[in-house]
């Protein structure tokens, strides 16, 4: 193994869920009239209590008080029936030589299930955290310095592989290089930006390349 950690987000980092967790808002909450788009683009990253919130404020409604329980069993059933991997991360993850963990603002249990359900929770074992856990949301730096401490790293010998800016922001608060996977026509041609996951080793590669070489 190389000696440089990997954090990787979950949602639409990893696994392709970013779509099936603001449709269980649309098919919940009726009233919403947005598009699936306009909010993923709104919330990708944020907090769900926040995301609630803003969904009360926006829409002059008060939620029942169980609708997390409500929304979060929805998202279960979505997940097991049309939950898929990020494409290419089955294969990327197949080539990486770098110790590697799942640093997410989920709970513990949609980790679990959303690695189990898209067959690539072996690679991760049992380095998962979860902001419930350490009591950090993104752009709190907290989480990915405790992931980074829990596996051996100092912030600076880590990458975090993000596709929301407060979990780039996030990562930049607590010290640790951070790469933005993201499918705009753009994203290759922007810094520290890549769309292809395909791609990630070799960007890694050459990262890991220049800690050697400046320690």
């Amino acid at each position: 193994m190389k000696n440089l950690c990997i954090i990787f987000d979950l949602d639409g980092t990893l696994v392709d869920s970013e779509r099936l967790c603001n449709q269980a808002f649309i098919d919940l909450l009726l009233f919403i009239n947005e598009s699936i788009d306009s909010l993923i683009y709104r919330y990708r990253g944020r907090k769900l209590a926040l995301i609630l919130a803003d969904i009360e404020i926006r829409y002059g409604v008060k939620l029942p008080v169980d609708f997390e329980v409500i929304y979060r069993q929805k998202v279960n059933e979505l997940f097991e029936f049309y939950l898929q991997p990020i494409p290419g991360v089955p294969e990327m993850l197949e080539t990486l030589e770098y110790p590697i963990c799942v640093a997410s603002s989920a709970p513990m249990a949609k980790i679990r299930t959303a690695l189990n359900v898209t067959n690539i929770s072996h690679y991760f074992g049992d380095s998962l955290f979860s902001s419930y856990d350490v009591g950090s949301w993104k752009p709190d730096p907290g989480l990915f310095l405790y992931a980074a401490n829990k596996m051996g790293f100092p912030p600076e010998f880590c990458v975090v592989i993000e596709d929301s800016d407060v979990g780039i922001q996030a990562a930049h608060s607590a010290g640790i290089y951070a790469l933005k996977y993201s499918t705009e026509e753009e994203a290759e041609e922007r810094t520290n930006v890549f769309s292809n996951m395909k791609f990630l080793k070799k960007r890694l590669d050459n990262i890991y390349a220049i800690k050697c070489d400046r320690s």
